[in-house]
Parts: C-alpha cells; sequence; structure tokens
C-alpha cells in the first residue's frame, strides 16, 4: 500500500490544481496560459493572455529570489508562440538562468492542456529551486 501514501507538498500541489479547475469556466473565450510556480514552501499564480507586443509584459517576483515571465504573442484566439523566463535574482540585476519556447501547433484536449510538465530550475550561490508548471487552457483546432 505504498503507492498510497503521499508527499504532503504533492498532496498540496494537487489540491491547488482541483481548485483552480473548479473556479475554470466550461466555455473559454481566449487562451490563458496558467503557470503555478513554487519558490520555498509558497506557490504563485502566473497567468498570461495573448499579446502582440511581448516587450511590455512584466516579470513577476517570487520569494524576493527569482523572477519570472510568462509572454503568449498572437492575435485573438490565436498563438503564435509562447516564451516562459526564469530569472535568479541577484545585488546588480535579475540574470536569465532558463528560456523555453513552444511553437503550434499545440495539442487540443479536454482543458487544461499541460504545456511545460513538472520544471525544476536550480540557480544562485546556493543552487536555489524553482519548480513550475503550466496548462494552457481555450486552444481551438
Amino acid at each position: 500500500m505504498d503507492y498510497l501514501r503521499l508527499n504532503p507538498r504533492a498532496l498540496a500541489r494537487f489540491a491547488l490544481v482541483c481548485a483552480t479547475l473548479a473556479l475554470v469556466p466550461t466555455a473559454w473565450a481566449a487562451p490563458l496560459l496558467h503557470c503555478l510556480v513554487e519558490y520555498a514552501g509558497s506557490t504563485h499564480v502566473v497567468e498570461a493572455q495573448v499579446v502582440s507586443d511581448p516587450y511590455p509584459v512584466p516579470s513577476v517576483d517570487i520569494g524576493g529570489r527569482f523572477r519570472f515571465k510568462a509572454i503568449m504573442v498572437g492575435e485573438a484566439a490565436r498563438i503564435d508562440y509562447i516564451v516562459l523566463y526564469a530569472y535568479v535574482d541577484t545585488k546588480r540585476q535579475p540574470v536569465l538562468v532558463q528560456q523555453a519556447k513552444y511553437l503550434p501547433p499545440f495539442r487540443v484536449a479536454d482543458p487544461p492542456y499541460s504545456l511545460t510538465g513538472e520544471q525544476y530550475v536550480y540557480a544562485g550561490v546556493v543552487e536555489r529551486e524553482l519548480h513550475y508548471s503550466c496548462t494552457l487552457q481555450g486552444v481551438n483546432p
């Protein structure tokens, strides 16, 4: 019965995802990128909608150690590409430690579609860990 023992952290993450999904409407007006970003026991929700200009999209502070930026570029319901950035904060400026780019076609399935899977980023002098996963919702075939 070892499979019935759940890691408390994984159980909390699962409960957060289920609660988020319960609030999601069944009909999608536009694509939405929904990311759960974890650092030092705290979970941050970062969402992105389709934009035509990626440059003004701000990054989000994650626990004072990392910054996370999610961008979906396109027009209305069409997504041209998705880019995710993870930065580690340093005394001088944020330093890019991971960039991931996703291009269409995106899999169309019952929402939400796991775009990234589970991602772990390690950075800084003591190799701090940032964990994130993103789902893509409202993608039309």
